[in-house]
């Protein structure tokens, strides 16, 4: 098998082992003993790899697959080559991610820009006042300012900077070059490389002499189990603070505005823009690329397509898409007519020709 040398396979577990931590039913007990030692895609897994499936689509791939088996669900279990074990799972796409997890658990956060035993780099600056409990990785050029806290089995990547004040709680990641400003960090927080966290909202008033700058003295309060992408921005109150929720997930490029409190659990993903003061309940789910005008609010289990640009409140529970965004039934039929509209400007085109 070929390795990989940033994502090694590990030693391996057993098909029968595997399905029992999946919660997965294996179809072929006589397989239960051949080891798993990575994921890997349809069209090029070997032995030792398991596979995913979630269509019909990768038939022709599944063909020519090598894999020591293949998780689906049981509807997908007819096209699987008769030659390769399946694990079932009603849950597929959950058992995949804790199948990840178990065979690459060093995939699962930043990777270490050195390998080190929890240690202080000396090529790192901690300030004498800051409070580091034992277990704290600090690479090379790191920044820990004064009277910062962080908590054992946190890491520190090389030439992050951690703020004056900031307290970071326990087992959190904080990827090379991302920077933590007034800011509290709850346990179990991943920051990726190069996110910026707690710098000045975007704030001025008009002046005699052109924009005048307005104070931002508050704070970001990120709880346990947030998740937030490379390059992606938080700005930090004006007065009161920026809030995001337990367990949300934010993917690169993200700009969440000053005074945002986002809720529990929601999914957030590249190139969205929150402007400021907005308000977004748990659960929420905001498309690539869309647009949150400042001062709405998005109720619980919302649903942002993909490029929308929301202008105004969401209801709770509601599907809304396009610009400006509007419930998915009108925004679809507003679509299906412009398309019946431009079809038969062109059919009339081409009858006068």
């Amino acid at each position: 098998m070929e390795l990989n040398e940033f994502f090694p396979p590990r030693e391996g577990v057993t098909l029968a082992a595997l399905a029992e931590y999946l919660g997965a039913e294996l179809t072929d007990e006589s397989a239960g003993k051949r080891l798993i030692h990575a994921v890997a895609p349809v069209s090029r897994a070997r032995e030792g790899e398991l596979c995913y499936i979630l269509s019909r689509k990768t038939r022709a791939e599944l063909e020519t697959c090598n894999a020591s088996a293949i998780l689906c669900d049981k509807a997908l279990q007819s096209i699987i080559p008769a030659h390769i074990p399946v694990l079932l799972s009603s849950r597929s796409h959950t058992a995949f991610a804790m199948a990840g997890a178990l065979l690459h658990p060093s995939a699962m956060r930043p990777l270490a820009t050195v390998s080190a035993e929890p240690d202080i780099s000396p090529a790192a600056f901690v300030d004498p006042s800051a409070h580091l409990e034992p277990g704290v990785i600090v690479e090379p050029m790191a920044v820990v300012g004064a009277n910062a806290s962080i908590g054992t089995g946190t890491r520190i990547g090389a030439g992050a900077i951690i703020g004056p004040g900031v307290k970071i709680g326990r087992n959190c990641s904080i990827a090379a070059g991302a920077s933590v400003l007034c800011a509290y960090l709850g346990n179990e927080v991943i920051i990726h490389n190069g996110a910026r966290i707690g710098q000045d909202g975007f704030g001025y008033a008009p002046g005699p002499r052109g924009m005048l700058k307005i104070v931002q003295i508050g704070r970001v309060i990120i709880q346990d189990h947030v998740e937030i992408g490379a390059n992606t921005t938080v700005d930090r109150g004006t007065m009161d603070d920026t809030v995001i929720g337990e367990g949300t997930k934010i993917d690169n490029l993200v700009q969440i505005g000053h005074n945002v409190r986002i809720g529990r659990h929601c999914g957030i993903v590249s190139q969205v823009g929150i402007a400021g003061s907005t308000r977004i309940g748990d659960g929420v789910m905001i498309g690539g690329a869309s647009g949150i005008n400042g001062h709405v609010n998005i109720g619980s289990g919302a649903q942002i397509a993909a490029m929308s640009g929301v202008v105004g409140d969401v209801p709770a529970g509601e599907r809304y898409g396009g610009v400006p965004a509007r419930p998915m039934k009108d925004f679809l039929r507003d679509i299906a007519e412009m398309t019946a509209r431009a079809n038969s400007r062109s059919k009339k085109t081409g009858d006068t020709q």
